[in-house]
């Protein structure tokens, strides 16, 4: 789904350069130092605006990202339809993807740069989930495929 996305995004961004829009707005130390980058396909928006919008500072036209309400109400619409009554946002997806790379064995550096967190602290929150207590080990046998081992001795 994500490709069928990203296929569709460069579809619009295509059209945007087709156009002759200014693609996105990049922050001043990037602007100045690559001054055609927010033109280019790598910067622009995954799930873009359906339309372009006039910058209120500068007067240019180009298009925006989704605003964070159109995704927060379309995720609610994917959860309702997928039948999924437990509370969910955006932000539980972030959650999760934090919770799954400790949970497999990744370590808090790795997910502090995969979150963009500037302090290890606050990735450390995520921790939580490694403190289950010795029912939570996991053999490493546990991955192996077919049924479980049963490394007790046999009666005798």
């Amino acid at each position: 789904m994500l490709h069928e996305q990203l296929g569709l995004a460069r579809r619009v961004w295509a059209a945007d350069v087709e156009a002759g829009q200014a693609g996105v707005e990049m922050p001043h130390a990037l602007e100045r130092k690559y001054p055609r980058a927010g033109a280019s396909w790598a910067w622009f928006w995954v799930f873009p605006q359906d339309h372009l919008s006039t910058d209120p500072r500068s007067g240019v036209n180009r298009r925006h990202h989704l605003y964070d309400q159109t995704f927060q109400r379309a995720f609610k619409r994917a959860l309702s339809a997928a039948g999924i009554a437990k509370p969910a946002t955006p932000h539980t997806l972030r959650h999760c993807f934090a919770t799954h790379l400790l949970q497999s064995g990744s370590d808090i550096r790795t997910v502090q740069q995969l979150l963009g967190h500037s302090d290890v602290a606050t990735t450390m929150t995520y921790t939580h989930v490694l403190r289950m207590g010795g029912g939570a080990v996991r053999s490493p046998l546990d991955a192996l495929p077919g049924e479980p081992a049963n490394c007790a001795p046999k009666p005798a």
